[in-house]
């Protein structure tokens, strides 16, 4: 009976959780002429994909997917070797002060993003990065979240395979290479689609630090079309667009769907 209650109530959250992106999807291929007199809002009459058509003829679509590609993939690839390399001292390396300084790193996870927005941008213009690809991707090549997450799964992978490693002649990175990062791989994957989905869903600190159609990504194009005053009502056209920034992600997730909860599950996550 406790275990049907909780399918009940995990399947009426799926619904509601799903019910903003049905209309969506509805909404993107319904005609203009249509989008205030139908009746129900999840119904379409005739279907069309002309809103698809008219956004990505709109937005310069490439040009914000190529800067989304390119701050994502800059930000993901640091922080994959920056977490690699904390959370192998943090796991197996003992050193002075040790425990201070991952609770420090803890610590840093419960600090609202936000916070940090003036401190950020104040040295970025120090730097002479605002409005470029740089001011948006560096303040972000480190992450707490992930060192955490591949201390956990390191400090599960046992230790005689750390010294067999070396018997064999291995030096530390060798053993990093061949040992931890092969058992890590769901957490690697899990890690990855969150930095992805964060960063590319990431939109008050891009607005910020950008000016230009040319560094700008997926989410602060959109959102300054969507406010102009070319798009009036058009939802279907803003419903498409959307559709089209947050496809990849879904894809992604689908995908890796499986990895993505072993990694929680064996971080000690529930």
């Amino acid at each position: 009976m406790h275990r049907l209650m909780n399918q009940i109530a995990i399947s009426i959250l799926a619904i509601l959780f799903a019910v903003p992106l049905i209309w969506a999807a509805v909404t993107s291929i319904t005609p203009s002429d249509e989008m205030l007199t139908r009746a129900n809002p999840f119904a379409v009459s005739h279907p069309t994909f002309n809103n698809y058509v008219a956004a990505w003829q709109t937005i310069p679509f490439p040009v914000y997917y190529w800067n989304t590609l390119l701050i994502v993939a800059g930000v993901l690839v640091v922080q994959l070797l920056t977490a690699t390399l904390a959370a192998y001292a943090f796991a197996r390396l003992r050193f002075l002060g040790q425990s201070l300084l991952f609770i420090l790193f803890l610590v840093q996870i419960m600090i609202p993003p936000d916070i940090l927005i003036f401190p950020n941008y104040t040295i970025m213009k120090d730097l002479h990065l605002i409005d470029t690809k740089w001011a948006i991707i560096i303040p972000f090549w480190a992450s707490s979240f992930g060192i955490f997450l591949l201390r956990q799964t390191f400090k599960q992978i046992p230790y005689e395979l750390d010294e067999a490693s070396r018997v064999d002649g291995c030096r530390w990175w060798q053993s990093l290479w061949h040992v931890y990062l092969p058992s890590a791989r769901p957490t690697y994957i899990a890690f990855a689609l969150i930095s992805i989905s964060t960063h590319w869903s990431n939109f008050m600190w891009p607005l910020i630090v950008t000016d230009s159609v040319h560094n700008r990504p997926l989410t602060v194009g959109i959102a300054i079309f969507a406010q102009s005053s070319e798009t009036g009502a058009q939802w279907g056209t803003v419903t498409a667009a959307t559709l089209m920034v947050i496809a990849p992600l879904l894809i992604a997730f689908f995908f890796f769907q499986k990895q993505f909860v072993e990694s929680f599950m064996h971080a000690g996550i529930k």
